[in-house]
């Protein structure tokens, strides 16, 4: 009996009076949500009913939120909007209460002790009782995790978004680039040989050659009808000559704007090199504009499908203030410690009669 009293009825003593005098009572605020994401098809897949319109957990991002919330991370963050210091400081309750040692390590440990996290596997829900010597201050650590929670899950959000859409982007980037530098080449060639669109040019040229051919065979018929009608000697006829050579030499003019070997190459590229380019040129725009267009497109679409997989926090317990404290669980504690006490009360005593009927 004395050791029965020693080693069981003191300690159990002791700890009820300070459970029902000294301890001071814990409320609880519970906290239940989790990580959904938004994966709805696209406008063709939805008017051809092939799409399911549910939402899907994440898997990946509730275990990352899970691990989130037991650390020194979390507890860096609550404190930003709530004292956990002051909250959880009880100079009358040292065993229950934070104690003096208020470092990142200290509260991170006592963060655990108060901050219960719970997590279903199966179905990916993550229930947390948050415990404070206030309601308040349950209600306010539960607010506040449930803030951080959703930054990050929206944080994550943005990273899958940002991968999702990076290599895209950049392929737009490079197709704008190059189709600046297209255009740029080809104002660039408009501006140095004076000319808008070769094209029209060359109907205009043409258009002129055909009227200087139209008026050389006009003047050749006067020219025949003179000499059938007039002397050998009349002015008209050497007027009418001249005319025709001066025709000629036109037309020949503007022949040799459409060869290498014309006149007008000494002082320009022969026209025929300047169509080259400028084709050379309106091939690589146009090359770079379709090439804009497509890009353009694929990136409009990654973003879309970026959008559509966003991820959000679902919550499905609202915190709430406790009315009636919890904990700590004064009968629950003093029951486990008597019965663990006595337990090992009575395999002593058994050992020692084991080992005392021997001698």
């Amino acid at each position: 009996m004395v050791t029965f009293l020693f080693l069981v009825g003191a300690p159990v003593g002791v700890t009820a009076w300070y459970l029902f005098t000294v301890a001071e009572d814990q409320y609880a605020s519970n906290l239940g949500f989790s990580v959904r994401k938004e994966d709805i098809g696209s406008a063709v897949e939805i008017l051809g009913g092939i799409t399911d319109l549910t939402g899907g957990s994440s898997t990946n991002d509730t275990d990352i939120l899970f691990e989130y919330i037991q650390s020194p991370n979390m507890v860096r963050a609550v404190m930003r909007d709530v004292d956990l210091v002051a909250a959880y400081t009880r100079p009358t309750d040292p065993v229950f209460s934070l104690g003096d040692d208020t470092r990142i390590e200290a509260v991170s440990d006592y963060w655990g002790r108060m901050v219960n996290v719970y997590f279903d596997r199966s179905s990916h829900l993550i229930e947390i009782r948050v415990k404070a010597f206030t309601p308040e201050d349950a209600l306010n650590i539960a607010e506040a995790i449930r803030k951080e929670s959703n930054r990050t899950i929206n944080e994550l959000s943005a990273i899958a978004r940002e991968d999702a859409t990076r290599y895209a982007r950049a392929e737009l980037d490079r197709s704008l680039e190059r189709l600046k530098q297209a255009r740029a080449a080809l104002t660039d060639f408009r501006t140095r040989n004076q000319i808008v669109d070769p094209a029209a040019d060359i109907q205009g040229r043409m258009g002129l050659l055909n009227t200087l051919q139209a008026e050389l065979a006009n003047a050749l018929i006067d020219l025949d009808l003179l000499r059938q009608n007039s002397r050998e000697d009349d002015p008209r006829i050497v007027q009418a000559e001249r005319r025709v050579e001066v025709i000629r030499v036109r037309i020949s003019e503007e022949r040799a704007r459409f060869s290498e070997d014309g006149d007008a190459s000494q002082e320009q590229e022969a026209y025929s090199q300047l169509i080259s380019q400028y084709e050379a040129l309106a091939v690589d725009q146009k090359f770079a504009e379709e090439s804009y267009v497509a890009t353009l497109a694929a990136y409009d679409a990654a973003i879309a499908e970026a959008q559509r997989q966003s991820r959000y926090l679902a919550t499905y317990i609202e915190p709430s203030a406790a009315e009636t404290p919890l904990f700590p669980r004064r009968w629950t504690t003093l029951l486990t410690l008597f019965g663990a006490l006595a337990t090992a009360w009575t395999v002593l005593t058994m050992i020692y009669y084991s080992l005392r009927d021997r001698r």
